[in-house]
């Protein structure tokens, strides 16, 4: 039973904190939050959706308009501005001094990230524009006829969305900016996958097979087939015939303009850490290092040989190690989130109760290079899915299909993304993500799992080791230190991980989100560290479920914040076994 909870243990940390009398900085930071929450509603609705948040209408896509833009880059200034006229200890509760870190992380992230251009760029098959319809699709209210008129508006202005982003890439390539040859072939077949799809199977027709309102169901249906998917299909035909030939070869974020300042500001905005390229890539290795001889040790007692290579090729070849179908794969991933789940239970004070479905990509995603993910739902009646990534069943291992699925469920992904939903939680700290927390507690939790006995062999264990910390090594390599593709895929297929196919696909991914991949052990490693302390600090009176709570206490935050919770846990606990 927890004797303490993370709020009261925050508070008892910081109770020396100087509080304003008049309580003139909390109106204030109260005010900058909700303004940065309208704002980003404002220019993007779309996010009240995984949010869970409040929209007064639902008839618009994002503006990235020229125009659009230059307003939100004048109304981030004006916030920072006023932002950093507060002193976040001046601040009364622990709730406001969330929302500060988070809107000071979100204002430093999201203006750094202009040297890179991106809307001018944005042709992504990993989480590009195109695959949000989708979502937004599953998830458009439809509960009275006002709010079925507004998804009839806002599907009818598709056409013009799609025209908004064609001006866009336009721009940049005239500009001398373009996203790589190789990540616009997988889009082209993305969107050639929505455009052709018929409103009786597209994934974009759902609100008409929601709603029980005959007449709104035939006419959305008619406006994907009339409206939206020529609108797509426009899309398709400019990616193909105009933007393919004109993008660049190369996969270097560098070889855009302004692309070194580019992965540094990308580097931040995804680890939430000053720590630039070769830090990063420099810490990789040295964690590489580590791992390949915690893999030598295993195979000497299991295979009588420390022969790195030899073990991961003997793990990769075993028979029992393969799928013989599809389905296959599909069942053994579904069997290992339900292993999970009971066997995770333990580590946790609570299970969520938000239902978790895994599902194989739908048709529209198959053949793009897509990855398998976890799509979190904000509302908690509703199940969020873990998306296995099954096409490519020969090349994959029953041992890293346990690690995908510890590490997008239980404990992973929906452990962490489930149990915020019980959080209260302001709308501010609803929008804010970061990937370096987020993979950063699956990463960890593909360690977890091997803790819990979760993995049903060896073959899980040894491959982990295998891959983690080599994005913090090749992501760099690849993007500012010179690595050609041929490079990177070797060293990447060194890990045994993934197959060739897989390897390729993602390493299109690392090209588009330069820099995201180092997020993952980024966090992880952060994590890892924070509990190594926590146990040496505490000793016995060290309880990892307390030690969970108090990293999934507050929801996504940065890393810089997370450290300090978790450090201001340890001292109250020390303080509380002192008494």
């Amino acid at each position: 039973m927890r004797t303490t909870t993370l709020a009261a243990l925050l508070a008892l940390a910081s109770s020396g904190a100087a509080v304003g009398g008049d309580g003139r900085a909390d109106a204030d930071m109260r005010d900058l939050a909700d303004r940065a929450v309208a704002l980003a509603l404002d220019a993007d609705p779309l996010q009240a959706y995984v949010a869970g948040l409040p929209l007064d209408a639902h008839d618009a896509w994002p503006d990235r308009s020229p125009a659009a833009r230059a307003r939100l880059q004048a109304a981030e200034d004006a916030l920072a501005e006023a932002l950093a006229d507060i002193d976040a200890a001046s601040l009364s509760s622990q709730t406001l001094r969330l929302d500060h870190a988070l809107l000071t992380e979100r204002l430093t992230a999201g203006r750094g990230l202009r040297v890179c251009r991106g809307p001018l760029w944005d042709v992504n098959h990993i989480f590009g524009w195109h695959l949000r319809l989708a979502r937004v699709a599953r998830e458009q209210p439809l509960d009275d006829a006002a709010l079925r008129a507004q998804a009839l508006t806002r599907w009818n202005a598709v056409p013009a969305l799609v025209e908004r982003e064609i001006a866009n890439l336009r721009e940049g390539l005239a500009a001398g900016y373009s996203a790589p040859r190789s990540v616009v072939r997988r889009v082209v077949s993305q969107v050639d996958g929505l455009a052709t799809a018929g409103a009786d199977v597209s994934p974009l027709a759902e609100p008409a097979r929601r709603s029980d309102d005959a007449a709104f169901s035939a006419a959305f249906e008619a406006v994907i087939g009339d409206t939206v998917n020529p609108g797509l299909a426009r899309l398709r035909d400019f990616l193909r015939d105009e933007y393919l030939p004109r993008a660049r070869e190369s996969l270097a974020v560098s070889d855009n303009p302004g692309g070194a300042a580019c992965y540094e500001a990308s580097l931040r905005s995804y680890t939430t850490l000053d720590r630039g390229a070769q830090a990063v890539h420099d810490l990789g290795v040295a964690t590489v290092a580590g791992n390949l001889a915690a893999i030598a040790d295993i195979g000497e007692r299991h295979y009588g040989t420390r022969d790195v290579p030899d073990i991961l090729a003997r793990v990769r070849d075993a028979a029992d190690n393969r799928f013989d179908s599809e389905q296959a794969l599909i069942a053994f991933s579904r069997e290992m989130v339900e292993r999970a789940f009971e066997a995770t239970a333990s580590l946790f004070h609570a299970m969520p109760a938000q239902p978790l479905r895994a599902d194989p990509f739908p048709d529209y995603m198959r053949g793009s290079g897509a990855s398998a993910h976890y799509e979190p739902s904000s509302d908690p009646s509703r199940p969020a899915y873990y998306r296995i990534d099954s096409e490519g069943w020969q090349t994959e291992t029953r041992g890293a299909a346990e690690i995908t699925a510890v590490h997008e469920s239980y404990p992973g992904h929906h452990m962490q993304f489930a149990q915020a939903l019980t959080l209260e939680k302001t709308p501010l700290a609803r929008l804010s993500f970061n990937s370096a927390y987020a993979e950063g507690w699956g990463r960890y939790a593909e360690q977890l799992a091997e803790e819990a006995a979760i993995y049903t062999d060896d073959y899980a264990p040894i491959q982990r080791r295998a891959w983690p910390a080599r994005g913090m090594v090749a992501d760099p390599g690849l993007h500012v230190l010179g690595w050609s593709r041929e490079r990177t895929v070797a060293y990447l297929l060194e890990s045994g991980r993934f197959g060739p196919q897989e390897t390729e696909a993602l390493v299109d991914r690392m090209a588009i989100m330069p820099g995201q991949l180092t997020a993952y052990d980024s966090g992880g490693l952060e994590i890892l560290a924070l509990r190594q302390e926590a146990e040496a600090a505490l000793g016995d009176a060290f309880d990892l479920r307390d030690f969970h709570d108090v990293v999934l206490g507050e929801g996504t935050v940065p890393l810089g914040l997370l450290r300090r919770n978790v450090e201001a846990w340890i001292a109250a606990r020390r303080g509380v076994g002192a008494e």
